[in-house]
């Protein structure tokens, strides 16, 4: 469904994304993790058309997507979701939603219709008149994958939707996340709790500096070398696997 391969971006100096080649298989559900400042965003930029590439290819559902606008990507199916998440300002979650429901129908009624059931969906079917701007942190994540399920996609790229939230809060996100996949879209994912990404992802990418730096299913990505260096540093990484060596295996 997603092909890309070896997309590149600089700024000034700095090499944002270095060559990163990765493919999404229609109907799974995959990550893409890595440290902070790593390019995973920036990443996501670049596949659907907020920044352009310095070189590279990106294909989507069979077709090149390369400087396309935001909104053609969109409307082909590719949606985002963005880590800060701002509710348009004086408007009820019902509104908020048909914004992306608007992609689609150009009705307002008929919108506004697909906001009610795409609420429903995500555990917010009991908020659709409340001032969307009053909703707790956990109620904004969910008001953003509503806004993005709500262009009807076929490729969802969530990003960090489970920053900021307690761990019952994210208890009660993930089974959301798994129902999205379930319905047919697929899900590419950035996430730093790594309890969601070893529950939901079936394939992780591990970004580092701007470069992939392993793949697999992630119990074998968590536990490659490269990765815990990269999240905790050689020093620490080494220091661990010393500590590792001394203890005792229990039978």
């Amino acid at each position: 469904m997603l092909e890309v391969n070896g997309i590149t971006k600089s700024f000034g100096g700095l090499k944002a994304v270095d060559g990163v080649s990765l493919s999404v298989k229609q109907g799974s559900l995959v990550s893409l993790i890595g440290p902070n400042g790593a390019g995973k965003t920036t990443f996501f930029a670049l596949i659907t058309g907020f920044h352009r590439p310095d070189g590279g290819t990106v294909q989507f559902d069979g077709k090149n997507i390369m400087g396309a606008k935001p909104s053609d990507i969109a409307q082909a199916g590719m949606v985002r979701t963005f880590q800060i998440v701002q509710p348009f300002a004086g408007q009820t979650v019902r509104e908020n939603i048909a914004v992306g429901a608007h992609l689609r129908h150009a009705s307002r009624r008929d919108a506004l219709d697909r906001a009610a059931e795409v609420a429903e969906k995500v555990g917010l079917g009991d908020r659709l008149d409340m001032d969307a701007a009053s909703l707790t942190v956990a109620g904004r994540k969910r008001l953003e994958v509503a806004r993005a399920l709500a262009t009807d996609p076929k490729l969802v790229l969530f990003d960090e939707v489970l920053a900021g939230l307690n761990p019952s809060e994210i208890r009660d996100v993930i089974p959301v996340i798994r129902a999205v996949r379930d319905s047919g879209v697929t899900i590419l994912l950035i996430e730093h709790v790594m309890q969601a990404v070893m529950q939901l992802s079936e394939y992780t990418w591990v970004l580092n500096q701007g470069r992939l730096i392993a793949e697999g299913p992630p119990r074998a990505v968590a536990a490659d070398k490269a990765v815990i260096e990269a999240y905790l540093g050689p020093g620490m990484a080494a220091r661990l696997s010393a500590q590792a060596k001394k203890e005792p295996a229990h039978a």
